[in-house]
C-alpha cells in the first residue's frame, strides 16, 4: 500500500505483544509512524510488524532495555534518526511480578521498579529534551488498576502497585512542568485486562472476575488502546495531567 505521509512519530515502549502491540496500532490507524519497542522476543517482532502491513503508515521495531538509561536514549534517538521526528510517547512497558513483599528477592525488587517506573523516567527525559524544541508533545504513562486508591493487589503484588504508584506521581509532576512548553502528560490506568502475561493470572477463573466488574466482563487491549488514542490526540489537547481509569467502573 502507499504510504501517506504521517504528521506524527508514535513510540510505544515494550510494544510487540498485548496493551503495548494495540497502542501501536491504535496510534498507526490515527495516522503515526510508530516505532515497537522489545527487548527479547524477535519471533514476536515479526508478528507484530506483519500486523501493520496494510496500513498507509511506517512502523519499525527497536531493541532496547528502556529500564536502563542508555537504552531509552538509544531508543529514541533511534526513533528520531530513523522517522525524524518524536511527537507522541507512550510509555507501556513494565512486567506484573506476583510475590509477598517478604519473598520478594533484592533483583525482583529493581527489575520491577526498573521496568515500571524508571523505565518511565528514562524514556520521558529523553523525549523532552526533543519535544521542548518543538514545544509540543504528548506523553502517555500505563498506570494499574487505582494505584491511588485501591489496596487491591498490594499484598500479592506490592513491588509492582509501588512501581505503579510512583508512574502515577511521575504523571503528575511532568504535567505540570512542563504544560509551559506545550507538552501534555497524562496517564491510563487498566483494570482487568485480558493479555498474554496478565491473563494467566486471571485464567483460574475469569468469570469470577468478570463479576466483579461493574460493566460485566474483563478488558481488552483495545480498550486501553483506545483511551490512549484520545490523550495522544488534538481531541485532548486541553487535557494534562489525567489519570483516565479503563477498568469497567470497578471503585468508582
Amino acid at each position: 500500500m502507499k504510504r501517506v505521509e504521517s504528521r506524527r512519530v508514535a513510540v510505544i515502549t515494550g510494544s510487540t505483544k498485548g496493551i503495548g502491540k494495540a497502542i501501536a496500532r491504535r496510534l498507526a490507524q490515527d495516522g503515526c509512524d510508530v516505532v515497537l519497542n522489545y527487548h527479547g522476543d524477535e519471533d514476536a517482532v515479526q508478528v507484530a510488524l506483519r500486523e501493520f502491513e496494510d496500513l498507509p503508515v511506517k512502523a519499525v521495531a527497536v531493541k532496547a532495555d528502556v529500564s536502563v538509561s542508555a537504552g531509552a536514549s538509544y531508543l529514541i534517538e533511534t526513533a528520531i534518526s530513523q522517522l525524524g521526528s518524536l511527537d507522541v510517547l507512550v510509555n507501556n512497558v513494565g512486567p506484573f511480578l506476583t510475590r509477598a513483599l517478604y519473598d520478594t528477592t533484592d533483583d525482583e525488587w529493581r527489575r520491577t521498579l526498573d521496568s515500571n517506573l524508571s523505565s518511565a523516567f528514562y524514556c520521558s527525559r529523553a523525549a523532552l529534551r526533543v519535544m521542548r524544541e518543538k514545544r509540543a508533545g504528548s506523553i502517555t504513562n500505563i498506570g494499574a488498576l487505582n494505584v491511588e486508591h485501591s489496596p487491591i493487589g498490594v499484598f500479592e503484588a506490592p513491588a509492582y502497585y509501588i512501581a505503579k504508584s510512583g508512574v502515577i506521581m511521575l504523571t503528575r509532576s511532568l504535567a505540570r512542568s512542563e504544560a509551559p512548553w506545550g507538552i501534555r502528560v497524562n496517564a491510563v490506568n487498566p483494570g482487568f485486562i485480558e493479555t498474554e502475561t496478565y491473563g494467566e493470572y486471571l485464567a483460574e477463573d475469569k468469570a469470577a472476575w468478570a463479576r466483579m466488574v461493574p460493566l460485566g466482563r474483563l478488558g481488552t487491549p483495545d480498550d486501553v488502546a483506545e483511551a490512549v488514542s484520545y490523550l495522544a490526540s488534538e481531541r485532548a489537547r486541553y487535557v494534562t495531567g489525567a489519570i483516565l481509569h479503563v477498568h469497567g467502573g470497578l471503585w468508582v
